[in-house]
């Protein structure tokens, strides 16, 4: 038994290690949007881009029991980004 706990540990330590990794590359890239946004006047939030990816990517989880707290974990992403494109571009959501 403890070494299950053990083994199951250890993935989701390498997984959150994963994730961690991909947070950074995904907040990198939402700097260069930021940029491009500021270049072109654009202003940081976009509602119709959000609902839009909402929607491909609701349905990506494949548990429905796991599949509800996912919608939560993107909106958090995406309000994530949008704080750090507005402290990027000084501009108050």
């Amino acid at each position: 038994m403890m070494i299950e706990l053990e083994n199951a540990r250890e993935q989701i330590d390498r997984i959150d290690a994963q994730m961690a990794a991909l947070f950074e590359a995904r907040m990198k890239i939402c700097a260069e949007i930021a940029a491009c946004k500021k270049e072109h006047a654009l202003p940081v939030r976009d509602p119709a881009r959000e609902e839009a990816l909402i929607r491909q990517n609701q349905n990506l989880i494949r548990d429905p029991e796991i599949a509800s707290f996912y919608l939560p974990f993107l909106k958090q992403v995406l309000a994530l980004s949008r704080e750090y494109q507005a402290r990027l571009n000084k501009e108050v959501l």
